[in-house]
């Protein structure tokens, strides 16, 4: 399955789950990345990490360690 840390510059795609024992899958929850949520990936750094998603208008940063533990689905 494909995971945030897959999309490319521009991307959409909705969030399906998080991987099992991730630890800050609650605080994410909490900024809005809840399994059905849809978002862009914005771009990523210059050296690559951490990336910027919009989500509902909002722009987040997240680490490419975190990206990494979120399935989702293409839109």
């Amino acid at each position: 399955m494909k995971t945030l840390n897959d999309l490319t510059q521009g991307q959409s795609a909705r969030i399906a789950c998080y991987m099992p024992k991730f630890s800050a899958a609650r605080r994410l929850m909490e900024l809005g990345l809840m399994p059905g949520t849809t978002v862009r990936f914005v771009k990523a750094a210059p050296l690559g990490d951490p990336i910027a998603l919009e989500v509902d208008g909002r722009h987040l940063s997240l680490r490419r360690e975190d990206a990494a533990k979120i399935t989702v689905q293409a839109l």
